[in-house]
């Protein structure tokens, strides 16, 4: 029986190759997608010649008024995929005017709207490892462009390997640093090839422990201990490990996790709003809940904030 393959049905439009594993595309469809709110994001596709199509969910990070000329992602090459017929391995040969396969349906509920809402007054921090800046981007530009170019009541940090992995640099300084407070913050985990990096150092999420938080605070112009959820809330992309270390860390500060399943793990009650929510594409619990002594500690975090609890799922 031969490979199912996709139906191609749209273009790239632009590609940009940041580094040799990094790349930003723009693609254009034959008939317009639906409409999105930033945050949501596209299934893209391709065939590979003996093994057939293959399908991934990618965060849109251009703004919605660029559609629908086109939709942008920020996508990096996987070099140890867990598939054997991996989409980057065919989309990083693609080359402008080459066909994909991009769904209709554009979806996804890692907006501003469908967390806290577009009317919440407090300071949104967005989180993002590697390409997980992608929704975050689209937030921004759509902001700016609807409001004479205005950063929002947004910050971003941005956590790479490399200074050379951060995507959007340019654009963001420009956009949100103008002022006294910094609210565009790269930070890189390895600085030594770039001597002249004069940004945070270190992994995104260690800016969110209780010895640099403080610094954090004075960067966003918040004074100590304002980082909490009367003033901010939080939202995050990346790796697992950048979510679930942000949220263990920001529990201490009292803020409450939106997702659902992770709510009853740590007995959180329906009334109690979240302050800290995430994009997960994949099924992997963020906070394992077999694993009794983290789970202790993050309850024990929460009951220290003030959090009022009600009993775990499983007590």
């Amino acid at each position: 029986m031969s490979a199912k393959t996709l139906e191609y049905n749209a273009t790239v439009v632009y590609k940009q190759l940041l580094t040799p594993t990094l790349a930003i595309f723009r693609v254009k469809k034959d008939t317009p997608w639906t409409t999105f709110i930033p945050g949501q994001y596209a299934i893209l596709g391709l065939n590979h010649p003996e093994k057939g199509g293959v399908m991934r969910a990618y965060s849109i990070a251009s703004a919605p008024y660029t559609h629908p000329d086109y939709l942008e992602f920020y996508i990096r090459y996987v070099n140890e995929p867990t598939s054997d017929n991996p989409l980057t391995h065919l989309l990083f040969k693609v080359n402008d005017g080459d066909r994909i396969m991009a769904r209709d349906k554009i979806q996804g509920k890692f907006t501003v709207k469908d967390t806290v809402g577009d009317e919440d007054p407090r300071l949104k921090v967005f989180v993002a490892s590697g390409t997980g800046l992608a929704p975050f981007t689209s937030m921004v530009f759509e902001y700016a462009h609807n409001n004479g170019g205005k950063h929002g009541n947004f910050a971003i940090f941005h956590g790479a390997s490399y200074p050379s992995d951060l995507g959007y640099v340019e654009e963001l300084e420009s956009l949100m640093n103008s002022g006294a407070a910094k609210y565009y913050l790269p930070t890189v985990s390895r600085p030594g090839e770039a001597g002249n990096w004069k940004g945070l150092v270190g992994r995104v999420e260690s800016h969110f422990e209780p010895t640099k938080l403080p610094g954090a605070e004075q960067l966003l112009g918040l004074g100590d201990g304002g980082f909490n959820p009367k003033n901010v809330v939080v939202l995050i992309c990346g790796l697992q490990g950048t979510i679930a270390n942000t949220i263990i860390s920001l529990l201490k500060r009292g803020f409450v996790p939106g997702d659902r399943k992770l709510r009853r793990v740590l007995g959180i009650p329906e009334e109690v709003p979240g302050s800290i929510f995430y994009e997960q594409y994949d099924t992997t619990p963020i906070i394992d809940p077999n694993n009794a002594a983290l789970v202790a500690s993050c309850i024990e975090a929460l009951k220290q904030a003030g959090v009022p609890l009600a009993e775990p799922a499983g007590a």
